[in-house]
């Protein structure tokens, strides 16, 4: 089955305070655990706007990291754990698991809580 961009959501209600997990479609694949290399599709957007930041699709290319090892933001090493290849999941991230106050350049206010549904593509 080929994947299709997905659409996110607006989370509802105040942002919230902890890492937020859901799983829209669960994999049948290979798990995303720390240590392991995992490659995602994703679309991020800030949850004050509603407006998208950021997304691999625009690319047209995955991102391939380490998982757990600090090169991504803590909600991505922490959310995308126990994901199995073929599942999308998404992830609702506040600031201190996230670029906390200092945001991302104009793209991330400081302080801002991120949704992102994130397709689990491949683990190495």
């Amino acid at each position: 089955m080929a994947l299709t961009r997905p659409d996110v959501d607006p989370h509802d209600g105040p942002a919230p305070t902890d890492l937020v997990t859901e799983d829209i479609s669960v994999g049948d694949g290979a798990e995303a655990t720390a240590g392991r290399t995992v490659e995602v599709h994703y679309v991020g957007v800030a949850h004050s706007s509603g407006e998208e930041f950021d997304a691999s699709w625009n690319r047209g290319q995955t991102l391939r990291f380490p998982l757990g090892t600090g090169r991504v933001i803590a909600g991505w090493d922490q959310g995308v754990q126990g994901m199995k290849v073929g599942g999308r999941r998404r992830l609702v991230i506040p600031p201190h698991l996230g670029y906390g106050d200092r945001g991302a350049g104009a793209v991330i206010k400081p302080g801002e809580t991120l949704i992102f549904v994130v397709d689990l593509v491949g683990v190495s």
